[in-house]
């Protein structure tokens, strides 16, 4: 017994004193790849653009801006490819919402950026008029929605005939009298006149207007923005 006992003390004393068998490492790697896979490989990105829930609306716009007269350089516009949705508008010969302006002076206006979350542009044309100004339906159609929201305030939502295109009136005083959902339209119908609901500045009353090409579920809130200037624009 003692002799064992002996052997054992030694034998401890030698391993403490060169520190013994060490137990093999850990990777490294195995902390760093169980966090990297409970992260997503890749969050999709929103499209540059997509269409307000109804909750919200589509206007995210502040105070109109002066625009430049020039449009931003870079891409060609949406839907400017030959015989793409921009051609098409533009052979249709779409009337100005409200009489007596220029097509000239909505120029550039698509692409002037907006104050906010993230920044955005405007996708969109504001057209200055005192208020009260009848606004006119630019070509025949139908009234999908009329809706309340707090950047838009009173808003029309207006298909064209084929379903394709949307047409947006936002910032209204009022609607028309009469105006209702499922309302089939002719080009210059009243319906409605510009005002500042929604967030639009109380000393500027002013339109609104957006043109979006819908999708094939044709939901009245989504879709791409077109620039209303090159649809008004005669070629």
């Amino acid at each position: 017994m003692a002799v064992c006992f002996a052997v054992g003390v030694a034998a401890g004393w030698w391993l403490h004193a060169s520190g013994g068998p060490r137990p093999a490492s850990l990777p490294t790697t195995i902390e760093s790849e169980t966090a990297t896979s409970a992260r997503p490989t890749g969050a999709a990105k929103a499209p540059a653009h997509v269409g307000r829930e109804p909750a919200t609306g589509r206007d995210e716009a502040d105070a109109p801006v002066a625009t430049s007269g020039e449009p931003a350089i870079g891409a060609a516009p949406r839907g400017a490819e030959p015989g793409g949705a921009l051609e098409v508008l533009q052979r249709r010969h779409l009337r100005v919402p409200v009489d007596g302006v220029h097509v000239e002076t909505l120029k550039g206006a698509f692409v002037e950026p907006r104050s906010g979350a993230g920044g955005h542009t405007h996708e969109a044309v504001d057209i200055l008029a005192p208020r009260g100004t009848p606004v006119h339906a630019i070509e025949d159609g139908a009234i999908a929605k009329l809706f309340d929201s707090k950047a838009g305030g009173h808003t029309i939502y207006q298909f064209d005939p084929t379903e394709r295109f949307a047409y947006y009136y936002a910032h209204l005083d009022r609607y028309a009298d009469g105006v209702h959902e499922g309302q089939r339209l002719a080009a210059g119908d009243v319906i409605g006149y510009v005002g500042t609901s929604g967030n639009a500045p109380p000393g500027t009353p002013h339109l609104h207007f957006a043109i979006f090409e819908l999708g094939p579920d044709k939901r009245w809130w989504k879709g791409e923005a077109l620039d209303p200037y090159l649809a008004f624009r005669r070629n």
